[in-house]
């Protein structure tokens, strides 16, 4: 399993500028608003204080439309992607933890884990791709910096001590703590 920060950046942003699509492309404001008043200036956080990519971007109307129906297209088989990962994930631990260890068995399980996981990033990067391909050079340029200015607010954020997020999964999950 990958493990690397730039990429869970990267997907991070992506799951932000789709959101922010779908909630952008639903009803927009009234036509007869200048477009600063529309779309925001760039680099001014919201009212409601969300980062908003596409604000920022200064994405034109058709851009939005093509974001949205990249964004319509993908849902689906993202869903269904993520359905066969969890899935795949769920009986890769089946294998790992089950009552005696059979090694073809693992080794099937985790080669449809590693399928899934490997379908997962494709269609999110193409996605990523596609959107890219939409925008201007100066929208990159921005972009660019949002991702700078965002990874740089992470680094600086309070870093939790190791290893209490996987045992806040492992809690969420139902599992008990290694000792409990």
């Amino acid at each position: 399993m990958l493990n690397i920060k730039f990429p869970k950046l990267i997907v991070l942003f992506a799951a932000m500028l789709f959101a922010s699509a779908a909630v952008f492309a639903q009803d927009g404001p009234p036509p007869d608003r200048p477009k600063e008043a529309r779309f925001g200036q760039a680099g001014q956080p919201s009212d409601d204080m969300r980062p908003n990519i596409l604000q920022e971007l200064g994405l034109s109307r058709e851009q939005f439309q093509a974001v949205r129906r990249l964004n319509v297209d993908r849902k689906p088989v993202e869903q269904a992607a993520r359905q066969r990962f969890q899935e795949a994930n769920r009986a890769l631990n089946m294998a790992i933890y089950a009552d005696s260890i059979d090694d073809s068995d693992f080794k099937s399980r985790l080669s449809e884990f590693q399928t899934a996981q490997a379908e997962l990033a494709r269609i999110k990067f193409s996605n990523e791709l596609a959107i890219r391909k939409l925008l201007t050079r100066e929208q990159l340029v921005r972009f660019r910096d949002i991702r700078r200015r965002f990874a740089e607010a992470r680094e600086n954020s309070t870093p939790q001590a190791p290893g209490v997020r996987p045992a806040l999964r492992q809690l969420r999950r139902g599992n008990r703590l290694p000792g409990n």
